[in-house]
């Protein structure tokens, strides 16, 4: 039955409308976003096969294209969909967390980073700037390599916390392989990076090695 034929009650959209988007299942929010079905499923019924085949709704949004369009319903329309409200989310959030008032527990600056940098196909490395009172200055884009490389140059990360008037650091990567586990030269380069700045009166509080499911911080594993 299609989705019109319905109680008003049961419509997604109305259901919405009158309780709030926290009123929905992952299905329900699934099929506003699909609008519409196919032969002999609904849009609510699409969400829910949708959702058996890849487990979850994060699995499913975070889908690349090839995988996604393999299954019914989907082509690279509901791709470009998908990618586009995953990337508002992760930038709302991103920019709600950013707007935090310190950044001073390891637990915040990893929800942080795993936001910036857990679905990043390649290594990409940031350096989060902060001030005396250990908030957020500038987050900066350091280097993107490719999977299983990248280069960081301690001077220009040195020049760059000058720059910006920052007291503090934190280095972040991701490992795109699915490990957060610091490699012999990510070691290296923490220990290069903390000598540097500590010549500056900049202090290096920590440097995070970044997954999607996980953000291991090397000051906590006793490398800072």
């Amino acid at each position: 039955m299609s989705i019109k034929h319905w109680p008003e009650g049961e419509r997604p959209r109305e259901k919405l409308l009158a309780h709030g988007a926290t009123a929905l299942s992952d299905a329900e929010l699934l099929a506003i976003l699909l609008r519409t079905g196919i032969q002999g499923m609904s849009a609510v019924d699409l969400a829910r096969y949708l959702l058996q085949q890849f487990g979850s709704l994060a699995q499913l949004m975070s889908a690349d294209a090839a995988t996604l369009c393999r299954h019914k319903g989907m082509g690279m329309a509901s791709y470009t969909q998908f990618a586009v409200v995953r990337e508002i989310g992760r930038r709302v959030l991103a920019a709600d967390m950013a707007a935090a008032p310190l950044f001073d527990q390891p637990q915040a600056v990893a929800d942080y980073l795993r936001l910036q940098l857990g679905q990043e196909k390649v290594e990409v490395c940031l350096a989060l700037l902060l001030n005396q009172q250990n908030r957020l200055l500038h987050t900066v884009e350091l280097s993107r390599g490719t999977v299983a490389e990248n280069t960081v140059y301690v001077r220009e990360v040195v020049t760059l916390a000058l720059q910006h008037h920052a007291t503090a650091l934190i280095l972040a990567h991701n490992h795109p392989g699915g490990l957060a586990t610091p490699s012999a030269e990510d070691i290296a380069l923490t220990r290069r990076l903390q000598q540097a700045l500590a010549l500056v009166d900049v202090h290096l509080l920590d440097h995070f090695i970044v997954t999607s499911q996980h953000a291991a911080s090397m000051a906590e594993l006793g490398y800072i």
